[in-house]
């Protein structure tokens, strides 16, 4: 049989153009090159570069915008690098195809540039309108916030300050990627984009933190934990304490702690002054038994850790520790019992961590069996907080951790936390 002589064909040959716009050589898609604006930009309601080229003459495109068009000098929309040519209802409500996250939004120098400057997407105002109308919601007590700090106060900020603009979009982002499990990966993709900017921006700034700008530079660094926790537990970090150098979490802390500890009463006034809950009266008879209970389990880890230190200088860190967790789960339990939960309980998580000195964190980072120990008592209250999407997965991802790194003969020790974070 003769062996069939198989035909190579070749490949035609085309001459292909790069004269085309900077939106579609981004989005790698053909331009056809129509001016003065070329179709996929006028289909996409994007400013296209053969606008600006045949309308601003070299000569004219030094001369600075007119302050009396903010809208013009602050912001232009441009595609994100994930977003689909065409937009379908699905995309409407919200949700992204199967190619939608946001751009890259550009922060450059941010302490150079004292208001948001950058270019936007439709994507990133789509974030924007979910954050001022859901995930605000669910980072406040709407009933004591009259000032609807979150609502409106902060959004007002970002725009005056990039980093409180990248981080409420970076928050909006995963709070979407919760609701829709199913496309959480491009959502995670789109907040990680603002996180880091947000993130950038905030370093930038802290060295000029004065009388004028320390609310809204102290709301960043808040805004910052809340984004750490929303994206999740990520394996090795246990918020204070890292199988590898420093927890990501306590660095993130330690800025909130320099920033209260030099502004702390400019801080706390105006809009953002604490005002007195009267719905907490105290720990309700359902809970006084639970409350109970964790305060005996506590105060036997009190004994034994004074016969086995014999008040040493360490021995008094571990006890000034306990008694203040016991005051915090005294707070907390009054805050239960007034329906109050989820982030809710934040002072409480946090402020035992803010009040530790520097000793204890220290011995928490060097995975000090004792210290870890009283850790998974404080985990306790992060269950408290699990009715919160920020917080899910975190009491047991901490109390794993904590388990982990304990040698066998304290396991005895941690029976308490574990079973009530675990069942």
């Amino acid at each position: 049989m003769e062996k069939k002589q198989s035909t190579i064909r070749s490949r035609k040959s085309h001459n292909k153009s790069r004269a085309g716009c900077g939106n579609c050589k981004r989005r790698r898609i053909k331009c056809d090159e129509k001016k003065p604006a070329c179709s996929k930009c006028i289909h996409h309601a994007i400013e296209c570069d053969f606008l600006s080229t045949t309308s601003i003459s070299p000569a004219s495109s030094s001369v600075a915008p007119s302050p009396s068009r903010p809208s013009e000098t602050q912001f232009r929309f441009k595609p994100s690098k994930y977003q689909p040519e065409e937009r379908t209802p699905k995309d409407e409500a919200g949700q992204p195809s199967s190619q939608t996250v946001s751009t890259e939004v550009q922060c450059e120098s941010p302490s150079a540039i004292p208001q948001i400057q950058d270019t936007l997407s439709f994507a990133d105002l789509r974030l924007f309108h979910h954050f001022v109308t859901e995930t605000y919601r669910t980072i406040t007590d709407e009933a004591t916030d009259h000032n609807r700090i979150w609502q409106t106060h902060v959004p007002q900020w970002g725009f005056t300050l990039p980093s409180i603009f990248h981080l409420i979009l970076a928050l909006a982002a995963l709070h979407l990627g919760y609701l829709h499990p199913e496309v959480r990966d491009q959502y995670v993709m789109q907040a990680d984009d603002h996180f880091t900017f947000g993130i950038r921006s905030v370093s930038a700034i802290l060295s000029s933190l004065n009388s004028g700008n320390c609310q809204s530079i102290y709301m960043s660094t808040v805004l910052v934990c809340f984004v750490y926790f929303a994206h999740g537990p990520k394996p090795g970090e246990y918020l204070v304490f890292s199988e590898t150098g420093k927890a990501e979490w306590l660095v993130l802390m330690r800025g909130v702690r320099s920033i209260l500890m030099s502004s702390r009463d400019k801080i706390f006034t105006g809009i953002l002054e604490v005002q007195p809950d009267r719905a907490i009266q105290g720990v309700s008879h359902l809970l006084q038994d639970e409350l109970g209970e964790h305060q005996s389990h506590i105060q036997q880890l009190q004994r034994f850790i004074e016969t086995q230190t014999g008040g040493s200088s360490t021995g008094q860190v571990y006890i000034g520790a306990l008694e203040k967790l016991l005051q915090m789960f005294e707070e907390a339990y009054q805050c239960r019992s007034a329906g109050k939960d989820g982030v809710q309980l934040m002072p409480f998580v946090v402020g035992w961590i803010y009040t530790r000195p520097e000793e204890f964190i220290s011995l928490l980072e060097a995975k000090d069996p004792v210290s870890l120990v009283v850790l998974a008592y404080w985990s306790i209250l992060l269950k408290f907080m699990g009715s919160s999407w920020l917080m899910i997965g975190w009491d047991r991802h901490v109390i794993a951790g904590i388990h982990e790194c304990l040698a066998p003969e304290f396991h005895k020790w941690i029976e308490w936390p574990v079973s009530f974070i675990c069942d």
